[in-house]
């Protein structure tokens, strides 16, 4: 028997659902606790060997705990890798039917891997940082904003926001801290992290909550995820400059903010720094070469558990 595939286009009230194996299926169900039971149970009936979700900014959320819990395979996948592909087939139009049909062909034809969905502590830990970086976000736009304010009351109002935002983000980071404290091995781990000069809270928090397979993966592997390896851009005679993008924008932001302090006050990272700038790389890319090197050091200590050593083995130096 061929094995079938399922693909779910999720949206706020509706989940359409493609299947592709001895033909093709296709139905709809509504996204909530009955329509969510009856998907989860059509499924087990079905046994796919794949079912591949949209990251859809938390609406696929419920369905894929359920689906998960159920023993089902699942992959939420990045919607512009999936759009992308819908693309290389010739699939430009775009419907809540289309999309569920093209998310099966790509669990069929690309088939990726299913990994662990972090746990209740840790999507809590990703949602109090989201919101953390939304209250800066507007407290950087409220600062916007004041610097071309000339009326008194309208600066008095803004000002008076900014406070209250400041409090937020107070708030915010000791509920952070104690997220983290109240698991043993966050704790440890945020030990080990925030031990090296450069890395702060926030990056040690961002790298617990957005990044857990930190210590798991090898330095290419890691690099790759976050999105501070460098790429390839060559064909024929073509031979283009080495540049970085995707992977996951919170890490590499959160990151790029170490790498200012790393580069000053780091013993490894500084003079990496500098030599790179000595040996005439522009700036940001003597940046990026830092920020993955010290991610590289960062896993290699999590992979260990050894504390920070300015002067490393090569093994937990080079991360190999």
């Amino acid at each position: 028997m061929a094995d079938w595939y399922a693909g779910i286009d999720v949206s706020k009230a509706q989940l359409d659902v493609a299947l592709r194996g001895e033909g093709e299926k296709f139905w709809s169900t509504s996204n909530d606790a009955a329509g969510i039971t009856a998907l989860v149970e059509c499924l087990l009936s079905l046994a796919p060997a794949l079912v591949v979700l949209e990251a859809t900014g938390g609406f696929e959320n419920a369905a894929t705990a359920a689906l998960v819990e159920a023993g089902l395979p699942v992959v939420v996948a990045n919607p512009r890798q999936v759009r992308d592909f819908a693309k290389a087939t010739g699939q430009l139009a775009k419907t809540d039917r289309i999309d569920a049909r093209v998310l099966a062909l790509f669990a069929e034809r690309v088939r990726p891997t299913p990994r662990a969905l972090p746990g209740e502590a840790a999507q809590a830990l990703q949602a109090v940082l989201a919101r953390r970086r939304q209250i800066l976000g507007m407290i950087t736009a409220e600062k916007n904003r004041l610097g071309f304010s000339s009326t008194p009351l309208v600066r008095k109002g803004i000002e008076k926001h900014i406070r209250w935002l400041e409090k937020q983000l107070t708030s915010i980071d000791s509920e952070l801290d104690s997220l983290i404290r109240q698991s043993p091995i966050w704790r440890a781990k945020d030990d080990l992290l925030r031990a090296v000069p450069g890395v702060g809270p926030n990056l040690s928090r961002t790298l617990l909550a957005q990044l857990p397979e930190l210590g798991q993966l090898n330095p290419k592997q890691i690099a790759a995820l976050v999105g501070v390896a460098p790429l390839n851009r060559d064909s024929g005679t073509l031979r283009g400059k080495r540049m970085v993008w995707g992977g996951r924008a919170p890490v590499r932001t959160a990151l790029y903010l170490s790498i200012w302090s790393a580069s000053r006050h780091n013993p490894l990272i500084r003079p990496f720094y500098e030599r790179l700038r000595a040996a005439g790389k522009p700036p940001k890319v003597a940046q990026v070469a830092c920020m993955r090197k010290l991610l590289t050091i960062l896993n290699a200590m999590i992979r260990d558990n050894a504390p920070w050593n300015p002067n490393p083995q090569p093994s937990l130096q080079h991360g190999c």
